[in-house]
């Protein structure tokens, strides 16, 4: 007769979501140092956030009826929110984030005039190698 397999033993394997995550940073890190890392994971984390301010004044602005008002920079701008073009938004980064070239659309969304923001990092310069194998 087969043996069966232990649940609990399975379960004890199991990775912790805070390893997961460790592991994933170390993956993704390379052979960048981590001193330098940091501004990258910042910069990332700041697109994110401008990018949901965009949206969730975008739906007001819908919400008012002011459809026609959608692409004008001062109806985000009067509300303290970043105006972000196309190509800085985080949807756009999430549809191509499996492409070979998805560093230079991230250096190009954080480097848009539009956007503001400047930052000494480049994504193609570093990541380029390690973001092909996630």
């Amino acid at each position: 007769m087969a043996k069966q397999k232990n649940p609990s033993k399975k379960a004890g394997k199991e990775k912790s979501i805070e390893e997961t995550l460790w592991d994933s940073a170390n993956k993704l890190r390379g052979t960048v140092e981590s001193s330098e890392y940091k501004h990258v994971v910042l910069g990332l984390i700041f697109l994110k956030f401008a990018s949901d301010k965009f949206e969730e004044r975008r739906k007001e602005l819908v919400a008012e009826g002011k459809e026609k008002f959608l692409e004008m920079v001062e109806f985000y701008t009067m509300k303290n929110v970043f105006f972000l073009p196309e190509i800085s938004r985080w949807s756009y980064i999430i549809e191509n984030a499996k492409q070979n070239d998805i560093a230079l659309k991230i250096d190009t969304a954080l480097f848009k005039p539009e956007f503001g923001i400047r930052n000494a990092v480049s994504f193609n310069r570093n990541f380029h190698k390690q973001l092909r194998f996630l």
